[in-house]
């Protein structure tokens, strides 16, 4: 999610706590339109990022250093002229807008004390940080914006700041309860919708979070709602309201199986537990768009792959319906045999010039009706009806051996596919590109070496101490059901469909309780292609029972001797390991 009002909340009281009164000893500008400030405060030496970045506008405490460009934008250098040294002493947040400024006092060139304020406007393509006067007029911006780009607001050196009201949201300070009745009555769509269109501030998700709290099913329209519910979701904006003005703040990344989804500086009880607590705004901030960067920067970078996988993917299967297609017109060589048999016994009574034959089927006892080409004699008509049979009888072994083979291609892509979704880590997607290059789909560059592999399983505890492991790909998955897991360890995978093979080593003696089995089951269920579905079935058994059948596409296994549970794919309190 994009920052709220309330994150925005979040942020302004922690700098107040982090840097207030500070001095502001560097100033640089990384990229095209960021800072990072450097702070010198009686706590010690901070780092303050400000990001206008259109795709993802940020700002947070960090440790973190960038490098600066040799030669610093003209923006960095006028904010150097002017703040060098400069002491913050107020920062600000104009009711719930997602806008911080940060006040400061500096001396100017006659050594005067001189007010200046450094506006950051968090709003997505529209963000932007704003330096200007202590009357509002705007000195420069890091990005101006000219009457030919917006028709609603100039920011130019020498324009007045004014905060741009193109949507007709309230302030949630400002509304009494009769106020925001009727602003939610007046728009006829879903509660959560009505409630973040018509205050500021509000993101979707934090008006699904009020709507929860308030005991309301956000999704239902306003028109249904009742008057003790309008007071309720009224009293429930109010507590949270009186959280952010007292500083009440819970900063946490919410989950979903291993993957951050939302994030808010309010708890978010709608995801019930299914969140980690982070002690700051700043360090949630960072997690969050860290984690999401690097699911992010691997979905790139297995563009390619995945691109060969899908066209390699479509082709076999119109290959495979085509090959079905062919086999379903082989379906009536029986017939055809049966016709040349009866013809072969019974043709001596047809009479010349019969279209068909009437007779009993030997096999059947049933009447048969045989169609004859009026113009061969009924031996010929039984040649005719053997030479169909046995060119139909040829198509379909041929067929059979064909469909099996591009069944199992299909089968071993959509594995492929299945490693490609849950890599994440580039050393991941080198592994799979070695597959793919040895199954001749990827041409191997250079001298033919092979590229080297450091991608390993993933490694879980069980709640109970059993150590679990997860095939990243189909290496993996053989190598740790074949050379890794010993007989009595426990092996796991989601029945009749593409996943990762989950390996519980078992010490001599050990039995695995019954937590541990649903634990790994969940992992395999996760691991799988059916991870989004709500239940997965899996098929669980010992090493001992697993076998590879020769000449095998990697990852490919049978059995004979199994158990199977249903489960859901939440792994959700599962411990990962290093």
């Amino acid at each position: 999610m994009a920052f709220d009002g309330v994150a925005i909340a979040g942020i302004v009281h922690e700098l107040k706590n982090e840097i207030l009164g500070g001095r502001l000893y560097k100033i640089a500008q990384p990229e095209t339109d960021e800072l990072l400030l450097t702070i010198k405060h009686a706590s010690g030496q901070k780092r303050l990022l400000l990001s206008a970045e259109a795709s993802l506008p940020l700002i947070y405490l960090t440790e973190q250093n960038k490098p600066s460009p040799m030669t610093a934008p003209n923006f960095c250098m006028l904010l150097r002229k002017h703040l060098q040294n400069g002491r913050i002493i107020d920062i600000t947040q104009p009711g719930l807008e997602r806008i911080v400024n940060i006040h400061i006092e500096h001396l100017d060139e006659m050594g005067d004390l001189c007010k200046k304020t450094l506006i950051i406007e968090i709003m997505g393509k529209h963000s932007n940080i704003i330096f200007c006067q202590a009357d509002g007029t705007i000195i420069d911006s890091i990005k101006h914006v000219s009457a030919a780009v917006s028709s609603v607001r100039e920011v130019l050196p020498g324009k007045s700041y004014f905060i741009p009201m193109v949507q007709e949201k309230k302030d949630p300070y400002q509304v009494d309860f009769m106020s925001l009745r009727t602003l939610l009555a007046d728009k006829p769509q879903p509660t959560y919708k009505a409630l973040y269109g018509s205050l500021t501030g509000i993101s979707p998700i934090m008006a699904q979070e009020l709507c929860y709290r308030a005991g309301i099913d956000g999704e239902l329209p306003t028109a249904s709602l009742q008057e003790n519910e309008y007071r309720r979701l009224y009293h429930t904006l109010m507590e949270a309201l009186q959280d952010i003005t007292a500083g009440s703040f819970s900063p946490c990344i919410a989950y979903e199986n291993d993957s951050p989804v939302e994030f808010s500086a309010l708890p978010m009880t709608i995801y019930q537990g299914h969140t980690v607590d982070y002690p700051s705004i700043s360090r949630l901030v960072e997690q969050y768009y860290a984690e999401k960067n690097t699911l992010t920067r691997i979905r790139q970078k297995s563009a390619d792959l995945r691109r060969i996988v899908q066209t390699a993917l479509e082709r076999n299967v119109k290959k495979y319906d085509l090959q079905l297609k062919q086999m379903q017109d082989t379906e009536k060589r029986e017939t055809y045999r049966i016709y040349g048999e009866l013809l072969t016994a019974y043709g001596y009574g047809v009479e010349t010039g019969a279209k068909h034959l009437e007779t009993v089927n030997y096999y059947t006892g049933e009447t048969v009706k045989i169609p004859l080409d009026t113009d061969l004699s009924p031996i010929e008509n039984a040649k005719k009806y053997f030479d169909k049979y046995n060119k139909m009888k040829r198509t379909y072994e041929a067929l059979s051996e064909l469909t099996l083979q591009v069944k199992e291609e299909i089968q071993h892509l959509e594995s492929v596919s299945n490693a490609l979704d849950i890599a994440l880590h580039e050393e991941d997607l080198a592994e799979i590109k070695e597959e793919l290059t040895q199954s001749g789909y990827i041409k191997r560059k250079g001298h033919g070496k092979k590229e080297k592999i450091t991608s390993k399983p993933f490694h879980y505890l069980s709640s109970d101490g059993f150590h679990m492991y997860v095939g990243k790909n189909n290496y993996q998955n053989d190598a740790l059901t074949f050379d890794f897991a010993t007989g009595n360890d426990w092996w796991f995978h989601a029945k009749q469909m593409p996943g990762s093979h989950v390996i519980v080593k078992v010490e001599h003696g050990q039995e695995l309780p019954d937590r541990t089995f649903e634990e790994a089951a969940r992992l395999a269920a996760y691991y799988s292609k059916g991870r989004a579905q709500d239940k997965v079935e899996i098929d669980y058994t010992q090493k001992k029972n697993i076998k590879k059948p020769g000449g095998a596409k990697p990852g490919f296994v049978v059995y004979y001797t199994n158990y199977s549970m249903t489960i859901s794919s939440d792994i959700s309190g599962i411990t990962l390991l290093p």
